[in-house]
């Protein structure tokens, strides 16, 4: 689908991890032209978008205010809305999102796509375990857009992208899935049980967010939820020792070990989500994430609490990668390629790759 005057879309999230490769596919062949909303169009991601080219547009603003909503939404055909629950908070989310698919119709967008993440708490029976509060924050307003888009009379179609962690997240500093390397031995220190992430690639995000623009008539009401594969990361340290000929192990540990000791000891305790300090019903990050360990400590073989159709995500994306083996051998050959080095390297100097990481590490932290 290629014209001259390319349909745009208003993207919220575009500066972020997922968002860039996002982007980068919807323009590479002038097939969309974007408007990417960040709060600081100088910042170095928000400048490597216009880089794309002239179908790029940067607009300076928040997504928590209305009268940016209705500018950012208006004159484009398209949104792409996917809002960082854990920086933000989860009550800020469920306000904001709900907010943003009202004015996205009032502005006359035609498809709505919202980045989402699996309602575990719901899919789980509602046990308390498994309450994580980005997750069911997301979760509740897909499952309200979801209904709303039967309900509108087609007014506005919309669509879900469910994703979960992203594998770049488990050699990367300051995750919950960062690794350690000591004696020449790296190892991933995590209360997983017997269970299995089902890990996100970044590079096959574009992918499915192209598909689900490119495909609205079958897009229009799905949840598409993805996903490499339900990753062990006894397998995962395997396939890493297996790549790059250094010993790798997984261990695992219990909660409390994890709390004490794990990467995000130290701030187990802060309030999970800049914007929620205080607030009755939050969580802190060590509540939040015992209860995202939990999900996964029982979603082993894609047979618990998280499930994946793995037959659909070969149907959309024939090339998607399908083993952990397979994307550290790309990972390696991309690190390579960009001067970052092979994985052993990488592990040994660890380096952010989640925008709220990097946002904390450079004091925007607190900024919506």
């Amino acid at each position: 689908m290629t014209t001259s005057t390319p349909p745009k879309v208003f993207i919220v999230g575009g500066t972020g991890a997922q968002g860039r490769p996002t982007i980068h596919s919807l323009v590479k062949d002038n097939a969309y032209a974007v408007r990417v909303l960040t709060r600081d169009t100088k910042a170095s991601h928000a400048q490597s978008l216009k880089e794309l080219g002239d179908h790029v547009e940067l607009m300076e603003g928040t997504f928590a205010d209305e009268a940016t909503l209705h500018a950012g939404f208006r004159g484009c055909t398209y949104a792409f809305v996917n809002i960082d629950g854990f920086k933000t908070g989860e009550k800020t989310e469920l306000f904001w999102a709900i907010r943003a698919y009202e004015i996205a119709i009032e502005e006359g967008i035609k498809f709505f796509v919202y980045g989402n993440v699996d309602y575990a708490y719901k899919k789980g029976g509602y046990d308390p375990k498994y309450r994580c509060g980005h997750y069911d924050g997301k979760g509740r307003i897909g499952e309200w857009i979801l209904q709303q888009t039967k309900d509108n009379g087609g007014e506005m179609g919309a669509a879900l992208f469910t994703t979960e962690p992203y594998l770049e997240m488990s050699i990367a500093d300051m995750t919950i899935m960062t690794p350690t390397v000591k004696d020449g031995v790296v190892a991933w220190r995590l209360p997983l049980g017997e269970g299995a992430v089902p890990h996100v690639a970044l590079e096959d995000c574009d992918v499915y967010v192209r598909w689900l623009l490119d495909k609205q008539d079958r897009a229009n009401g799905m949840d598409l939820e993805v996903a490499i594969d339900h990753i062990h990361y006894a397998d995962f340290a395997k396939a890493f020792e297996k790549l790059t000929g250094h010993p790798a192990k997984y261990v695992d540990t219990s909660l409390e070990e994890y709390w004490a000791t794990g990467p995000l000891a130290r701030v187990a305790d802060r309030p999970c989500g800049y914007n929620s300090k205080g607030e009755a019903g939050s969580l802190t990050i060590r509540e939040n994430f015992t209860g995202f360990w939990n999900v996964w400590k029982y979603s082993g073989g894609n047979k618990g609490v998280v499930r994946r159709d793995y037959g659909l995500l070969d149907e959309i994306h024939p090339e998607r990668i399908r083993s952990a083996e397979e994307w550290l051998g790309r990972e390696q050959d991309r690190g390579l390629n960009a001067g970052l080095g092979n994985l052993w390297n990488r592990v040994n100097n660890l380096k952010p790759v989640l925008k709220g990481t990097e946002d904390m590490l450079s004091g925007k932290t607190g900024k919506l």
